[in-house]
């Protein structure tokens, strides 16, 4: 995992909050896949074609994405507007980088990331 999941709890209970409450980052709107609870996670969303591709900083075990994972779905909210995101799948690094926009910075290497999520718009 590239990230120390000790770090994602400080992300989550510290500077998720502030993230979402300033209105700046794109935020992921999932169904938990225990209680079936509502969450909203700021994210990394990079537009491609036909969906949107987020940067998995903690791996693909993090639970917003298998929150996805198991709802098939979730919704996106950036920009000032919602989109319906399905068909949630795991790319790696070389398909990940090939959809990005040119000019969309990668993340570094000395992180190691090598998964990817990528979902389609709903009737986009």
């Amino acid at each position: 995992m590239p990230m120390p999941k000790w770090w994602g709890h400080v992300n989550k209970r510290v500077f998720n909050p502030r993230a979402i409450a300033g209105g700046k980052w794109p935020v992921l709107i999932h169904v938990g896949r225990v209680f079936g609870m509502t969450y909203h996670t700021p994210l990394d969303a990079h537009p491609v074609a036909g969906g949107y591709l987020f940067v998995l900083v903690y791996g693909s075990g993090s639970d917003w994405v298998r929150n996805v994972m198991a709802a098939e779905g979730a919704r996106l909210r950036a920009g000032g507007k919602e989109v319906e995101l399905r068909a949630p799948r795991l790319i790696g690094r070389d398909e990940a980088f090939g959809a990005m926009p040119e000019g969309v910075a990668r993340p570094p290497r000395v992180l190691r990331i090598s998964e990817f999520l990528r979902m389609d718009v709903v009737g986009g």
